[in-house]
């Protein structure tokens, strides 16, 4: 389930289909869901308890029967990882993961994400990953996994290239890619490295 840090959402959304089944109701001039302009959104998947996702979007549309959530007018978002202790428990504290820029995102059911073009940031990795997709064969971000698309420019002190049919997982490792379209350059003199999420040159 979403939550999305601003339950005024649910609040809306309700209102507005109260107001769409009211006798008298002009039913074709009133749209399914709710709106919300200026938002800052947050996001606890389900399938990915420890990750938190944080937005600034310049519009939030909610469709309930498409169960679907768009953001337009995105602002930079970061992915968080909460940090537990050695029991597992919550210590409150968190450490930034990613950075993802997007035109837009469309959130599904299941708290993945789409879009057909992206820029992700592997903060501990120093990598910037740019994600390009269609609209038959998006930017897919699916919690708890990682992130796929059609095409997609790496550029990391590890390696740089260009990959096509990308799988990635949140820590970096190709999981699939069309090897024969693909290619990738390794530095293995280690000219730069990545400390603290800056890179630096290497030792």
């Amino acid at each position: 389930m979403q939550k999305l840090g601003l339950y005024a959402l649910t609040g809306i959304l309700g209102f507005a289909l109260i107001f769409a089944l009211l006798p008298g109701a002009d039913r074709t001039a009133v749209a399914t869901g709710a709106v919300l302009s200026g938002v800052q959104l947050t996001l606890y998947p389900s399938r990915d308890p420890d990750a938190v996702w944080q937005f600034r979007a310049g519009q939030v549309t909610n469709d309930p029967l498409l169960g679907e959530t768009r953001l337009t007018d995105l602002g930079q978002g970061q992915r968080l990882l909460r940090e537990r202790d050695a029991s597992g428990r919550l210590t409150g504290r968190q450490t930034l993961d990613a950075t993802l820029s997007a035109p837009d995102l469309t959130i599904d059911g299941q708290d993945n994400m789409t879009t057909r073009q992206a820029r992700i940031t592997l903060v501990q990795q120093c990598a910037d990953i740019d994600l390009q997709g269609t609209e038959q064969m998006p930017v897919k971000i699916e919690q708890g996994s990682g992130f796929s698309a059609p095409v997609a420019e790496l550029d990391s002190p590890l390696m740089t290239g260009h990959v096509e049919k990308l799988r990635m997982s949140f820590d970096f490792k190709i999981e699939d890619s069309d090897n024969d379209t693909s290619t990738l350059q390794y530095d293995l003199d280690g000219t730069e490295r990545c400390e603290n999420g800056q890179r630096v040159p290497g030792a």
